[in-house]
């Protein structure tokens, strides 16, 4: 009787090496323009959120008859904060004031510098000016 060798399926070092390195171009490739697409939705996860707090604040103003003072701060959009009369809230959909996507609180002012209110985050550095991901998001641009 006769064994005969079946050949052996498998890949070789020099075909695992290629494939290998085609996945490490594409990842230099991609992964940069991935984190420049999430840098980019933090900023707009802001602005999305200072423009329902703008929302929020014309629907006090209409029940109220102004805008909540900087005292009251934008909490007031959600809980009356001090016997606030005609208050009808919650002005917003969930309970609590979110932080910025960088887990900062907003800043808020009334009456404002550049409106009738101010509302901004300071970006990525939590300091005013910047550039790019550090860059501060406002309610008046």
């Amino acid at each position: 009787m006769q064994h005969t060798l079946k050949p052996q399926r498998g890949f070789t070092l020099i075909e695992l090496l290629v494939v290998l390195a085609i996945l490490a171009l594409l990842a230099g490739l991609v992964g940069p323009q991935v984190m420049n697409s999430l840098r980019d939705s933090k900023t707009k996860t802001s602005k999305l959120q200072i423009e329902d707090f703008g929302a929020g604040l014309d629907l006090f103003a209409l029940d109220v008859g102004r805008y909540p003072s900087t005292e009251e701060g934008l909490q007031a959009l959600v809980a009356d904060t001090g016997g606030i009369k005609k208050w009808n809230g919650p002005y917003l959909k969930k309970s609590l004031i979110p932080q910025d996507p960088w887990g900062n609180e907003y800043h808020y002012r009334y009456p404002g510098e550049h409106g009738a209110y101010d509302i901004y985050s300071l970006g990525a550095d939590n300091t005013e000016g910047g550039e790019g991901e550090a860059q501060d998001v406002v309610s008046w641009q």
